[in-house]
């Protein structure tokens, strides 16, 4: 057993800034003996000169502050620990617990308190722009800084990942440490690097390291790129679209491009003569490097030439390309024969175009419609039906989009022929009719008619129609109308037959009446039926016959109802053989005759 009084503390407690500190005092006493006092202090080296400076006494259960830079923030545990609230990096010092007990005098021991500031994430700033790097200077890349950290961190650099070390004339990383008014420290790194041309898509970043309880942390920035300065080696000169497909009417663009940052001044020249150029450079974006033809035509093609400059260098580069515009041209239709053509002639339509890719032919009517393909078109047995506007569709197959039209006109002559004619036509006197009369014909026939009205008339292609609007009298109903068509070529003539129409109020006097008597007969059969199923019906001579005796058989009536008139005074009953016999001898059938 220990013969004196021993004290026990953790040489090292880690703490991060703002939390609490807790540092334990253990002790041994020989012979379980009590302690007096316990006094918490720390260690101060003002001058270079150490010394205590007390924070606490403990005697019994009472507990004396004795240090007013920490009041609120101490605070002693049943086992005597001190604990230190809100810690800061001030509070980063040596603490003494010194434990007091009679007779075996006193013993102390110490902990240092480490305390730490977890850095906040590094903020890179990339140069702006980073000239090709030369021997005898290395640009900057990066500029990287870790604020308010406790102790000072350290900065490495990494390109695409891989960590960057100084070397000489290729790669330099000087540092700068501040320490702020709080105590927490500020460290700056700076990247010099060698680059190149390849380095145009390099990423750089910082990582910042530090230690935390005893543990190695990193925290790394965002990748940032460098924008490097370098001149052109190579230049490209290209047609948009693809030259194999430009037609007349494309708006064409080309499109130069160089290999160097920033991108060089371009010039853009098109051949004219063997050696000579000519500058349209005026039609282009010199910054971007293009160069505009809209609505290009025939004369649009050629040999077109770009020239870069590098102003840094004065280094000249060029690149040229051949533009080819596809184009349809001297379209034209031939009639054979030209002469005018009558109805029942024969014409042969040939097309023909000129082009330097191949073509193809279509005949399309007047409503579009496709009648044929190949370069030629015959059309027999004309009429004025047949007669149109035909087009010759000229298609360029390996070019979309590259076609021409040419239309022409097949006219069929002849004298009028009248193909429509509202005739007969039923009329009323007095009545406001329209008379019309169609006709078709080449030239343009004129329509005449030989009655008084008001004429309109409506031509569709070689179609003439007239309407007369006239009121119905008797001459006309009796004579009619004539239509006379006619042009140079001959005069066609019909007639117009008009027809009285009755007035239907006869008709429906005598239908109505028809209707009438139906229902009439109709309601006096009922009657009739009726008061005979009743037996009131008197027949022959009032009260002569009586139809109702017991012997006669009543089941089978039968009841005539005549029209014609018969005597009164033949009150006897005909039989089958015609002969008169008394109803009494009627027997099993009897026949009552009605007057009506």
């Amino acid at each position: 057993a220990a013969s004196k009084l021993e004290v026990s503390m953790p040489a090292v407690v880690e703490v991060e800034s703002g939390s609490t500190a807790r540092m334990e005092c253990n002790f041994y006493i020989p012979g379980n003996g009590s302690y007096t006092y316990i006094n918490w202090s720390y260690v101060s080296a003002d001058l270079g000169e150490e010394r205590l400076v007390s924070l606490c006494r403990i005697m019994g259960s009472d507990i004396l502050e004795e240090n007013m830079d920490y009041k609120g923030r101490l605070s002693v545990g049943e086992d005597k620990a001190l604990s230190i609230s809100r810690v800061t990096v001030q509070d980063a010092r040596t603490f003494v617990c010194q434990v007091g007990a009679g007779s075996h005098s006193m013993g102390e021991n110490r902990t240092t308190l480490h305390v730490y500031t977890v850095p906040g994430s590094p903020l890179p700033s990339p140069n702006g722009g980073t000239q090709c790097s030369r021997l005898s200077l290395l640009p900057q890349i990066a500029q990287c800084v870790s604020r308010n950290s406790f102790p000072p961190p350290n900065i490495t650099w990494h390109k695409n990942g891989e960590p960057l070390q100084p070397q000489e004339k290729m790669v330099k990383i000087p540092a700068t440490l501040t320490r702020e008014s709080s105590g927490l420290y500020t460290v700056s790194s700076t990247l010099f690097a060698h680059v190149t041309r390849e380095d145009r898509n390099s990423l750089y970043h910082c990582t910042v390291h530090y230690w935390l309880r005893g543990q190695r942390h990193a925290v790394e920035s965002q990748r940032v790129s460098v924008t490097v300065f370098y001149p052109a080696q190579h230049v490209k000169l290209q047609v948009v679209p693809s030259s194999a497909l430009v037609k007349e009417g494309d708006d064409v663009k080309l499109v130069c491009e160089a290999d160097g940052n920033p991108a060089p001044v371009f010039s853009f020249y098109k051949r004219e003569l063997e050696d000579s150029w000519q500058d349209v450079t005026s039609l282009a974006d010199t910054n971007s490097g293009v160069l505009n033809l809209h609505d290009v035509n025939k004369s649009s093609s050629g040999l077109y030439k770009c020239q870069t400059l590098d102003l840094d260098d004065m280094r000249q580069l060029e690149k040229d390309v051949e533009l080819v515009v596809n184009y349809i041209e001297g379209v034209h239709v031939k009639m054979e024969p030209s002469s005018p053509l009558q109805e029942g002639d024969s014409v042969r339509l040939s097309c023909d175009a000129h082009s330097p890719v191949a073509l193809d032919y279509q005949w399309r009517d007047e409503k579009g419609r496709k009648v044929a393909e190949g370069n030629q078109l015959f059309l027999s047995n004309l009429t004025f039906e047949t007669s149109s506007n035909f087009s010759c569709k000229v298609i360029a197959p390996s070019v979309p989009g590259l076609e021409q039209s040419k239309q022409v006109a097949v006219a069929v002559q002849g004298k009028p022929r009248i193909v429509a004619i509202s005739s007969p036509l039923y009329v009323r006197q007095d009545e406001v009719v329209n008379l019309t009369c169609k006709a078709i014909a080449f030239p343009r026939p004129s329509v005449h008619w030989n009655v008084n009205g008001t004429a309109h008339e409506y031509v569709e292609n070689q179609h003439v129609a007239s309407n007369l609007t006239v009121r119905v009298n008797h001459d006309l109903l009796r004579a009619g109308a004539m239509c006379r068509v006619s042009n140079a070529l001959g005069v066609s003539e019909k007639h117009i037959q008009l027809l009285d129409q009755k007035t239907p109020e006869s008709k429906g006097v005598i239908i109505v009446a028809i209707i009438v008597c139906i229902l009439v007969v109709a309601v006096l059969g009922s009657v009739i039926y009726f008061l005979h199923k009743k037996g009131k019906i008197p027949c022959g001579r009032a009260g002569k016959q009586d139809i109702t005796k017991p012997e006669a058989r009543k089941d089978k009536i039968v009841v005539e109802v005549k029209s014609d008139k018969l005597s009164e005074e033949a009150g006897l009953l005909q039989g089958a053989n015609g002969e008169k016999r008394p109803a009494a001898d009627q027997v099993g059938q009897s026949v009552v005759h009605c007057p009506s």
